[in-house]
């Protein structure tokens, strides 16, 4: 059972999966409570769930020979790669950035504060998928399913990345 959005109000609330649950209370243990943990949780599985529906949709859409389940894809495997960031740059700055260009600059400092986070060259990384994910492949039309194979495979790289700078995976 995946997890469920509650409109309470003007905020949205979720209802976790037993998994995130179980993560949730590992987390707490080794970094401590806090509302800033939880949120980057969610960010972070999020990320995750949506590269699961990229790649389901990705294999979909080439068994149909489907441009627009291929094209969604992309799109799904790109905000993956955003859900990711914005778990790290919670975690490492306690604030979300509210843009892309805001994610990249905060990435920037990150990678500037931070050596091992310079290191893996995220905001690189983030803004190649940007590129080849969002707008060449999603906006754009440009279908090679070997270059988005390709592509898929690098969000995958960036989320276990990330996952190991947050320590959850």
């Amino acid at each position: 059972m995946g997890r469920k959005v509650l409109e309470v109000g003007k905020l949205l609330t979720y209802t976790l999966t037993l998994k995130e649950s179980i993560l949730q209370i590992v987390l707490k243990a080794i970094v401590g409570e806090g509302m800033t943990i939880d949120r980057v949780v969610v960010y972070f599985e999020d990320a995750c769930s949506f590269h699961e529906e990229s790649i389901k949709e990705f294999e979909e859409g080439v068994k149909e020979n489907n441009p627009y389940k291929i094209r969604d894809s992309a799109e799904k495997a790109w905000n993956a790669t955003i859900q990711a960031t914005n778990a790290l740059i919670l975690k490492f700055s306690g604030k979300l950035p509210s843009s892309h260009w805001e994610r990249r600059r905060m990435l920037r400092e990150l990678e500037t504060r931070f050596p091992e986070i310079g290191r893996l060259m995220l905001r690189d990384r983030y803004g190649a998928r940007e590129r080849l994910l969002h707008e060449a492949v999603f906006y754009e039309g440009n279908i090679d399913i070997e270059d988005i194979r390709y592509e898929l495979e690098k969000v995958r790289a960036y989320l276990n990345d990330i996952g190991k700078l947050l320590r959850i995976t």
